[in-house]
């Protein structure tokens, strides 16, 4: 025998008796219990009576509907156990089988948008609470999605918190039109106008089950085929046989007098438009005119005179008020014709007949008034009347007493009774100008009060509500729309407004709100802590863009500093950054299997680039004189690890593009010469004294709803050779002293172009300079510039000696030009050749790679004509033009090491992508070392460049060191040059101290991870963007619109 049900714990049920959706937790079975109005049975029940589990058989509605038998799980639980039998002799509360009818027909209708499930052979409906199948989670994930189950996805997607749904009250599924909603956002916003109903209890007025009762009334039997028909008379007779009528012996009513349909028609017409206290009767017209004047001059629908008359197309006149009413309630066909007629052919007839109809003359209808008035002047007319008639209606409220209390204050009923007399003037304008329409009367009164008080936003959801359609695109995705695009202000609003006009539909969303959604992802919005506090650093965090020369009034010469500089405070712009990181460092953390509560112990690598614009003149603006060149400092984060509880470095974020634009956030925007060393130690000091601070400290900021600790580690790689010996304080790249690397001379390296190791640090740099100003063992100046290996001013900005790959690409795509041209003119045989065979030369080799490979001489070069000059295809192309078969040879074989030299620089992580070539670097560099020194000697006697230099001789020391060099080059930082420009043009102003704040900030938000999450699913959703524009609706949509309408 079973055991008692009250001793049977809720864990240990059976599966039948527990519903897959109740498994929240288990005191809402004791809460669903105690709710119920189903006595507790007595205790001698309990005793001579065991609880027996009996499945309870289902209510036959829910077997009409066609649903699925429900486990009847709750009912049994609620009935404590009994049978059905046991419990009929005892008092049974019907409101038990109501619930578990009303719970049985939630589970046929979707949560979302109310409509029913659609049931076939295919899996067409969704868990609520369930986790993501495998094509959901798949397909989210390509979008940038990460979420786990469904509850994380309708949250975002359609604004809703599922997870305390009850199973009394909300659905449990959800169906295949809201599914593919969600697959269309991307699991991030939504571009459907799904509404999401308000479910409520059950409950004895309960909609859903009032629809069903209505429906599933039973059909009345036919009557039986077996029995013969009677005749009338068979039932006048037994009529008369049978008792009598209570009715017998009464005078039988009247019939009613038969009525014409047309006439009919018209009183039913008169009683819709209602006009006859505010239109004119033709009755009160002096001249008796024919009859079809008359008619031509009274309405054809309320058959008065013609107020505010309109022509339809088919040339009949109505009232304007009357036919909108008329079209409103009957159709949009004309009442004399039939013809089609719709409110916006409505016309103004001609002047011609206005004139006529305006002349004509009227006897005052007013009591005491034998007047005669025209037609257009009976209005002016009729305020005389309003005006004698009483002068108590506009004589003040308050008489004295309290004060007079704020209507907000009021009660309902006082507040009718002090806006009577303005409801009434609504009214009857209401009633003259709109067909009766007072509640867009009173809505568009309230949206101009918001206009007038620039209550622009709370007017824009007013406005969406009246004409019947949804708030539109999410604000975020407008503003990624809008960043990506490069629209300015004024182009944004065009772009507004037309869409607005063309489709009916507020699709974007206005500027005021795009404004709002930038400052939660501009740096200065999270609250933080640093733990010590930061030295020579203020403690706010609610600080934006600041001056770049705050603090540096003065330059080096007591002069005040020719530039206009923008930029971030470096600790805000970290905490903004790693709280656009929010979602991937959890992300992270629950793929690496780590307790979401590690808050301690998370390491933060940063790359720093920092380099020149050029020119960057415009010919707008105005303001003082400044350099037309601009500098650009900028940060990216590398990656992100955690220190787990077994002692290891566990990677949770590792930037897969870091040479890409979108990942390298600006900090500091300035004009000025990235050669001027005074303005840009001005400038960069401060950063350099934030980031020096922020070495020492640990950031607080809460990540994933809890506060985790942060440590950065800074590594200044993304500088080219000039930047790098201008903030380290060395000579110029055409100095005796060649490598930032090492000490080797430019003879050193060429005699010997492979063995040597990195000896240069910022350490050594800034004790050199102390020996070269201080000179403390009295030499000469070759002496001690012998000692310092080239530093001849402080270092103020520590740099990692390391190679940039993308400058390293240029200086030797422009050595091999050289090369190329010295090949084509045989400079090995000749010597000291003149000016213009040199340019002859450059003149060949620029028409030959014109023609062969389309590539347009340049004047300095950059890294797209590198990558296209440095291939096998231009080698053979050059080839053509060099007369020596021996050199041809040398020279394809000098490129094809170089080839596969290249990818063990240029790669992200050359261990994975090209460990072959890693491998043979060595021998590579070594052969491409004697080719030098032996068959181009004539070149390379005596010296070699910098970066031939550094890529034969540093290369492996580097990439053993960091285990890469290309994903620490500048690229990204160079890539924004093309950036800056389309900002500058995107945010064009006449003030450039603005101007740079813009670009500065559109530019951080242009590198935000959130919008470009958002803007990868607008891009994956194309049909879905353009089906919110322009939406088809099918006949199922509008079936299960209709349906959900019933909720």
């Amino acid at each position: 025998m079973a055991a008692p049900l009250a001793e049977t714990p809720l864990r240990s049920m059976p599966d039948e008796i527990q519903h897959p959706y109740s498994k929240f937790s288990d005191w809402k079975f004791k809460l669903f219990r105690i709710k119920s109005i189903e006595k507790a049975p007595l205790a001698r029940e309990k005793e001579n009576q065991p609880a027996q589990i009996i499945l309870a058989q289902p209510p036959k509605d829910v077997e009409m509907l066609g649903g699925e038998t429900p486990s009847m799980g709750v009912m049994k639980l609620c009935l404590g156990g009994k049978s059905r039998e046991s419990v009929e002799n005892n008092r049974v509360d019907l409101k038990l089988v109501e619930i578990e009818t009303h719970m049985a027909r939630l589970r046929c209708l979707c949560r979302l948008c109310g409509g029913p499930l659609k049931r076939g052979k295919a899996n067409l409906e969704y868990e609520v609470q369930g986790t993501l199948d495998d094509v959901s989670r798949e397909a989210l994930r390509k979008m940038g999605c990460k979420a786990r189950g469904w509850p994380e996805v309708i949250l975002k997607v359609f604004k809703l918190d599922v997870t305390g749904d009850l199973e009394t009250v909300h659905p449990a599924f959800f169906c295949h039109s809201c599914w593919k909603a969600a697959m269309r956002g991307g699991g991030f916003c939504c571009f459907s106008n799904t509404q999401v109903p308000q479910w409520k209890p059950h409950s004895a007025f309960c909609k859903l089950c009032s629809q069903t009762v209505l429906s599933l009334k039973r059909k009345r039997k036919s009557p039986r085929s077996q029995l013969a028909k009677r005749t009338k008379s068979d039932f006048g007779e037994r009529s008369v046989r049978g008792r009598k009528s209570k009715d017998q012996g009464k005078p039988k009513p009247k019939p009613k007098p038969w009525t014409k349909v047309h006439i009919q028609r018209k009183f039913w017409v008169k009683n819709i438009t209602c006009c006859k206290s505010i239109h004119l009767s033709a009755k009160l017209l002096l001249v008796d005119y024919p009859v079809d004047f008359v008619r031509s001059v009274t309405c054809q629908v309320c058959d008065h005179l013609l107020a505010e008359p309109v022509q339809a197309s088919c040339k009949h006149l109505f009232c304007r008020a009357c036919i909108l009413k008329y079209i409103r309630a009957l159709g949009t066909h004309c009442p004399a014709c039939h013809v089609p007629c719709i409110p916006s052919d409505l016309v103004t007839p001609a002047k011609a007949f206005m004139g006529v109809l305006n002349s004509l003359v009227i006897q005052c209808p007013a009591e005491g008034c034998q007047e005669q008035v025209r037609l257009e002047d009976y209005w002016a007319h009729t305020l005389c009347h309003q005006e004698s008639q009483s002068n108590d209606i506009y004589l003040p409220v308050n008489k004295g007493g309290r004060p007079r209390q704020h209507l907000l204050s009021l009660t309902r009923r006082a507040q009718k009774h002090r806006l009577r007399e303005l409801k009434n003037q609504v009214k009857a304008f209401a009633e003259k100008e709109e067909g009766g329409d007072i509640k867009s009367v009173c809505l568009t009164l309230f949206l101009l009060a918001l206009r007038a008080g620039n209550e622009h936003r709370q007017a824009d959801e007013l406005e969406a509500m009246m004409q019947g359609r949804g708030f539109g695109l999410h604000p975020a995705v407008c503003l990624a729309i809008r960043v990506n695009t490069f629209l300015s202000c004024s182009q944004y609003h065009k772009m507004y407004r037309t869409v607005k006009a063309t489709s009916g539909r507020q699709i974007f969303q206005p500027l005021h709100t795009l404004r709002n959604a930038e400052k939660a992802l501009l740096p200065g919005y999270h609250p933080f802590e640093w733990q010590p506090a930061l030295k020579n650093v203020s403690s706010n965090t609610e600080v934006g863009i600041i001056d770049g020369l705050s603090g540096w009034v003065a330059s080096v010469d007591d002069q005040q500093i020719n530039t206009i500089s923008r930029r971030f405070r470096y600790d805000v712009a970290l905490a903004a950054a790693l709280k656009d990181f929010e979602e991937d460092i959890v992300e992270g953390m629950r793929e690496q299997q780590l307790d979401d509560s590690l808050t301690e112990s998370f390491t933060v690598i940063i790359k720093e680039a920092c380099d020149g614009m050029g020119d960057v003149s415009e010919k707008h603006g105005n303001g003082p004189a400044l350099p037309e060149k601009a500098v650009r400092f900028s940060f990216t984060i590398m990656s992100i690890s955690a220190h787990s509880e077994d002692g290891k470095n566990v990677k949770i974020f590792q930037e897969l593009k870091p040479n890409s634009e979108l990942c390298c956030k600006p900090l500091c925007l300035m004009f000025a010469d990235e050669s001027d060393h005074e303005t840009l130690t001005a400038i960069l000091g401060p950063v350099v004294a934030e980031r020096e601070a922020m070495k020492e400290s640990r950031l607080i900021l809460s990540i994933g709803g809890m506060l985790r600790s942060f440590r950065f580690v800074f590594r200044g790689t993304g500088y080219d050779e000039k930047l790098v010996r201008d903030v380290e304080g060395l000579e110029a790249s055409g100095s005796t002293y060649i490598c930032t690397l090492c000490d080797s001379t430019r003879a050193e390296a060429s005699q010997n172009m492979v063995l040597h190791t990195i000896t240069r640090s910022h350490e050594e740099n800034l004790e050199r300079y102390e020996i070269w100003r201080t000179n403390p063992y009295s030499e000469s100046a070759d002496e001690l510039r012998d000692r310092v290996k080239g530093v001849s001013a402080k270092p103020f900005l520590e740099t990692l000696p390391s190679i940039d790959a993308l400058h390293c690409d240029i200086g030797n795509a422009t050595e091999f030009y050289k090369i190329f041209q010295d090949e084509i003119g045989e400079l090995y045989i000749k010597s000291n050749p003149t000016r213009e065979e040199r340019k002859r030369w450059q003149s060949a080799l620029d028409k030959q790679l014109r023609k062969k490979m389309n590539l347009k001489p340049i004047m300095r070069m950059n890294g797209n004509f590198a990558r296209k000059l440095m291939t096998k295809e231009t080698v053979d192309a050059v080839c053509e033009l060099v007369p020596s078969e021996e050199r041809r040879e040398a020279l394809k074989e000098l490129m094809n090491l170089y080839l596969q030299m290249k990818p063990v620089w240029r790669s992200t992580c050359p261990a994975k992508e090209c460990p072959d070539l890693l491998c043979r670097y060595s021998f590579n560099s070594q052969r491409f070392a004697e080719l030098l020194s032996s068959t181009f000697k004539y070149r390379y006697d005596g010296k070699i460049t910098n970066y031939l230099h550094k890529t034969l001789a540093h290369v492996p020391e580097i990439i053993e060191r960091d285990g890469s060099i290309g994903a620490w080059a500048s690229e990204g930082n160079e890539s924004g040059n093309k950036l800056f420009r389309r900002f500058r043009k995107m945010n064009a102003r006449q003030s450039k101290c603005y101007e740079l704040e813009d670009i500065l900030k559109h530019h951080w938000l242009y590198t935000s991870k959130y919008l470009q999450k958002f803007m990868e699913a607008h891009k994956n959703s194309a049909k879905a963007f353009e089906a919110t524009i322009n939406p088809v609706e099918t006949p199922e949509d509008e079936a299960e619109l209709m349906e959900s309408l019933v909720f």
